[in-house]
């Protein structure tokens, strides 16, 4: 009899679970008089659920929704539907999410949500949408993140050199191999297996009927009911002191990006005070962070160096990241834009000296309240759109917290200086890195850096004395380099397998 109510409870159980995953969950942000209307379905699908030997499912199954046609409408015809209405449709792929996003004026609504929705409820599935949308990411891999985009294979390829052995190792936008080996029916079952009511959040902004909620949550409950398995991410293996990734590849300059994983992300009180410390040494496209300063401020030797606590994709032409990249694990990076190879071992010397400063000294009680003050209002600016708002609602969400932007300005006034130096401490180092660099004759380059040899720079145009003065410190600053903790790579190869 005990037996058979436990069983019992736990069919009762397991109905209530399936329940609870069975309804879409729609995210508003309803401003009655804002004229264009935004839709960013999430996806709780990314790389880390690519099959073993298919790396690019996710990627490829997205475009197929994305960049597809409906039962009713092919691909072209689709295109000839929005161009009038100046509508459009577009994605994102990462590690664990995906995003569908849709954009159109109000007048048009009712038209374009019909579409939108039948691509992503009834697609199309086309062979020639499948051959061009595969073509569409290994050319992304050959031709531009190979070819054209040191400065994206060397960020890319450290963020798999960092991962590895870790589900977050595959590229987003997958292999080539893995590419190739993707059938149209491992994406017709990728999709089946993914897309499911539990497995999708619906967020929808601006000013739309209110009425159309009613209406997706009809339309959306065609999709099967219940919620895939999380993937299980391990922890990052531990990194012994400093690892190189050296890319060969014929170029004029070298693109540097080095870091390593940190243990907190939003959900987490630390982050806030990483937050300024990152600020400080290196926010993204301002002078504001030292890097920017002491490489490219006061020597001139590249466009731009940069720091993150956390993946970092630019919006656009913006300096602002994209939302709707939420990752349960981060990492700490640094981004070196293209140097002249004759600089390279000079620079990266420079950078990690840079941050053994900072670990070791931390902030200033000044620069703290500067940064403080400037991350207060330059976060603000992150969500001057419907769009980018509603992007940062559903992330926050997904992380468990309240509002992003908000938290900040709740949690950094809070903020002590000795509460950033503590994060750094505790979280930053200037030990154990991977490093990866894309450069032309990586052999010479890794024994310059072995041997530890002086790497004196020269300038066009007179420099201070004081920068003079610390060149000589930075030129001889040494670097553990071991010649065991290298490994050179042709291009050819990068993202191959």
């Amino acid at each position: 009899m005990r037996a058979k109510k436990l069983i019992t409870l736990m069919i009762l159980f397991s109905a209530f679970s399936i329940a609870q995953n069975s309804e879409i969950r729609i995210k508003e942000l309803y401003s009655p008089n804002y004229p264009i209307i935004t839709f960013r379905v999430m996806i709780e699908t990314g790389s880390i659920n690519d099959p073993k030997g298919k790396e690019g499912l996710n990627a490829l199954t997205i475009l197929m929704l994305a960049q597809g046609g409906t039962k009713e409408l092919t691909y072209k015809e689709v295109q000839e539907k929005l161009y009038p209405w100046a509508a459009r449709i577009n994605y994102q792929f990462d590690k664990e999410v995906s995003v569908i996003i849709g954009e159109v004026h109000r007048d048009h609504i009712e038209k374009f949500y019909k579409i939108f929705s039948d691509l992503i409820l009834n697609p199309r599935f086309d062979e020639g949408d499948f051959k061009r949308n595969k073509d569409l990411l290994l050319n992304y891999i050959k031709a531009t993140i190979r070819t054209g985009n040191d400065e994206e294979l060397g960020k890319q390829a450290l963020v798999s050199f960092i991962y590895e052995g870790h589900p977050y190792q595959s590229p987003e936008f997958g292999t080539v191999q893995g590419l190739n080996n993707i059938t149209l029916e491992d994406v017709k079952e990728f999709y089946k297996r993914y897309f499911t009511q539990g497995n999708i959040v619906f967020g929808i902004a601006g000013g739309y009927p209110k009425s159309l909620i009613q209406r997706i949550k009809k339309d959306f409950s065609k999709l099967p009911p219940g919620k895939p398995e999380q993937v299980e991410l391990p922890e990052p293996k531990r990194i012994n002191g400093l690892e190189f990734l050296l890319i060969e590849k014929e170029t004029r300059s070298t693109a540097i990006s080095f870091g390593f994983p940190i243990p907190i992300n939003r959900s987490h009180k630390d982050f806030y005070a990483l937050m300024i410390a990152n600020s400080y040494f290196g926010e993204h496209r301002t002078f504001n962070g030292i890097l920017m300063q002491k490489i490219r401020g006061q020597r001139g030797l590249n466009y731009g160096d940069y720091s993150y606590i956390e993946h970092f994709v630019q919006d656009g032409g913006s300096t602002f990241p994209v939302p709707n990249i939420p990752r349960r694990h981060q990492y700490f990076s640094v981004w070196i834009r293209p140097v002249e190879n004759k600089n390279r071992h000079f620079v990266l010397r420079q950078a990690i000296r840079e941050l053994e400063i900072l670990v070791k000294n931390g902030l200033s009680k000044e620069d703290f309240e500067s940064t403080r003050e400037f991350l207060l209002n330059y976060s603000k600016l992150w969500v001057q759109t419907l769009n980018r708002r509603l992007g940062y609602m559903m992330d926050s969400d997904w992380y468990g917290i309240e509002y992003f932007i908000d938290k900040i300005q709740k949690e950094l006034p809070k903020l002590t200086v000795e509460d950033v130096n503590n994060a750094i401490k505790k979280y930053l180092n200037f030990e154990n890195i991977k490093i990866v660099a894309v450069t032309k004759d990586a052999n010479s380059y890794m024994q310059d850096l072995v041997s530890n040899k002086p790497s004196p720079i020269s300038y066009v145009s007179p420099v201070s004395q004081s920068i003079l003065d610390e060149d000589k410190i930075i030129q001889e600053y040494k670097l553990n380099a071991k010649l065991e903790n290298f490994r050179i790579v042709p291009v050819d190869e990068i993202f191959e397998k």
